[in-house]
C-alpha cells in the first residue's frame, strides 16, 4: 500500500553529516543532564509507602490525587486496581515519618471528603527493592541490546549491527535526557516504554537495511550513497502510514489516558519521533560512514544492472 508515491529518490545522505552533528550535540546534551540532574525516580525505585483503599462507590481518582497532593506530596501515584472502587496510592518516603504515620494521615484526609473509604492494605517498600529493580532493568536493557546486535549481525552484516545499536542507544539516551532535564517522574512504566522503543526503533532500521540489501541486488550501477537514498525513499510511504497510525494511538493515551499513563505515553511519543529520525539519519548514515558496500551483502547477483527509475531495471537475464 502506497499513499505517497515518490518518483525520484530524495538525497538524504547529502545532509547526513549535518544531521549527525545535530545528533551528537543532542546526545551529549542528554548525557550532560543525566549526569548533572539525574533521573527523578518514582517510589518503585526509591522506596515509600503503598496503600490500598476501597470506596463504597466508584472512586474519583483525580479527586483522590488532589486530596493526597494537598498533604505536601509532590510525587504521589494514584491509580485504580482491580475494580473502579479500589485505589492504590504510592507515597514517597519522608525523613522522620514512619509508614504507619503516613498511611494514617492520608486515610484521615480521604475520610474527610468521603466517609465511605476504608483501608485495605498498607506496606512499606524499602530502597533495597528499588536497587534490585534498577539492577534488573539495566540487565534487561543490556540483554535487549545484545540480542539486537546478534540478530542484525547474522541477518545482515556487522556494520549494520553497529549502526543500529548506536542509533537505538541514541534514542534511549535522548528519552532519558528529556526526563532528566524536565525532572519528569521515571517509573517502571517508563522503563517499559524505553524497552518498547528499542524494539520499535530497530524494526524501522531493519526495514531500511532490508531495502538497502534488495537495492544492492537489483541496481548494480548505483553507488552506495544512491542505493541508501533509494532504499529510504522507497520506504517513506510505509513509514508515514505505520508511524502515523502508531503516533495517533500513543497521543490518544497521552491526552486522554490520565496521570497513570501520562509519562508512559510521553516516553513512547518521544521515542517514536526520534526512532524514525535515527533510523534514517543515524543508522543509515553510520552504515554509510562504516563503508558498507554491495559485496558485504550480495554474494551472487543475477539481476541486470539498472537504475531504480528505469521500469526495465532489475529484469532477469
Amino acid at each position: 500500500m502506497e499513499f505517497f508515491k515518490i518518483r525520484r529518490d530524495i538525497p538524504f545522505m547529502e545532509n547526513a553529516l549535518v544531521f549527525n552533528v545535530v545528533s551528537v550535540i543532542t546526545f551529549l546534551a542528554a548525557v550532560f543532564f543525566l549526569v548533572t540532574r539525574g533521573l527523578h525516580l518514582s517510589v518503585e525505585f526509591t522506596g515509600g509507602t503503598v496503600m490500598e483503599v476501597a470506596y463504597s462507590q466508584p472512586a474519583d481518582v483525580e479527586h483522590v490525587r488532589r486530596t493526597v497532593s494537598a498533604l505536601g506530596y509532590t510525587d504521589v501515584q494514584v491509580q485504580n486496581f482491580g475494580t473502579s472502587r479500589d485505589v492504590m496510592i504510592r507515597l514517597p518516603a519522608q525523613k522522620g515519618v514512619s509508614s504507619a504515620q503516613q498511611s494514617e494521615r492520608t486515610l484521615q484526609a480521604l475520610k474527610a471528603t468521603d466517609q465511605g473509604v476504608s483501608l485495605r492494605r498498607v506496606e512499606f517498600v524499602g530502597p533495597q527493592v528499588g536497587e534490585e529493580l534498577v539492577s534488573n532493568g539495566l540487565k534487561a536493557l543490556a540483554m535487549v541490546v545484545a540480542g539486537i546486535m546478534i540478530y542484525l549481525a547474522l541477518r545482515f552484516e556487522w556494520k549494520f549491527a553497529v549502526a543500529a545499536i548506536i542509533a537505538n542507544l541514541h534514542d534511549v539516551v535522548i528519552i532519558l535526557g528529556f526526563f532528566a532535564f524536565f525532572q519528569w517522574e521515571f517509573s517502571l512504566a517508563v522503563l517499559a516504554a524505553v524497552l518498547a522503543v528499542l524494539g520499535y526503533s530497530v524494526n524501522e532500521s531493519v526495514i531500511i537495511f532490508d531495502r538497502i540489501r534488495e537495492s544492492f541486488r537489483r541496481y548494480r550501477k548505483l553507488t552506495t550513497v544512491q542505493t541508501i537514498d533509494h532504499a529510504i525513499t522507497s520506504t517513506i510511504s510505509r513509514t508515514i502510514i505505520t508511524h502515523g497510525s502508531t503516533q495517533i494511538m500513543v497521543l490518544s493515551m497521552l491526552l486522554f489516558g490520565g496521570a497513570t499513563l501520562h509519562y508512559f505515553a510521553l516516553a513512547l511519543t518521544i521515542g517514536i519521533l526520534f526512532g524514525i529520525y535515527s533510523s534514517v539519519f543515524v543508522a543509515a548514515a553510520i552504515a554509510m560512514w562504516l563503508g558498507v558496500k554491495r559485496e558485504d551483502l550480495v554474494k551472487t547477483d543475477r539481476k541486470r544492472e539498472g537504475d531504480p527509475n528505469d521500469p526495465n531495471a532489475g529484469a532477469t537475464v
